[in-house]
């Protein structure tokens, strides 16, 4: 009986430890046959233009691909090319308060990205991400919370194209 106990402690760690690396051990999240991305420039063709806000993103991208793929960061001649505009940055309000003044306003960015895999054209992706950030309708986008914004927005935003690019879904 001690034995059986044994065995049934030893399969239930194994087949949880089993399971952990299948769902949280991926490297490289990709079946693409590739060994070099590069990221070009997105230029800003919203309305309202964030000075900065080119390089920050391509930034941002180029760190999530890096941190999870096992690809090598190139300034050109990449096997994967990820490359767009920054189509829209804007600020609206969400929700109004009794005297007509904003109680939370909402930051959306929006990146149309190409995608091009110079060893198969049938990976090729051309989309549109749009993310957000809600923030309280009495601050100002400016400093921290800006930064705050920004990052959250680029966090999802590069988690998307990456899902979409390199994961396929």
């Amino acid at each position: 009986m001690k034995h059986l106990k044994y065995i049934i402690l030893v399969c239930v760690a194994v087949s949880t430890i089993y399971s952990c690396k299948i769902q949280y051990g991926l490297t490289q999240p990709t079946s693409i046959d590739a060994d070099s991305f590069q990221v070009n420039s997105f230029e800003n063709t919203a309305l309202l233009v964030e000075p900065g806000l080119t390089r920050d993103f391509k930034l941002a991208l180029e760190d999530y691909v890096q941190d999870q793929t096992n690809y090598s960061l190139v300034t050109n001649n990449g096997d994967l090319i990820f490359e767009g505009e920054i189509t829209d940055y804007r600020i609206s309000p969400t929700t109004s308060t009794s005297s007509n003044t904003a109680a939370q306003n909402r930051l959306t960015i929006s990146v149309r990205v190409r995608f091009i895999n110079t060893n198969d054209a049938e990976d090729d992706v051309e989309q549109t991400f749009s993310f957000f950030y809600d923030y309280d309708g009495t601050a100002q986008l400016t400093g921290t919370l800006k930064t705050t914004a920004h990052e959250e927005i680029f966090d999802r935003l590069t988690q998307d194209i990456v899902n979409a690019t390199l994961a396929k879904w």
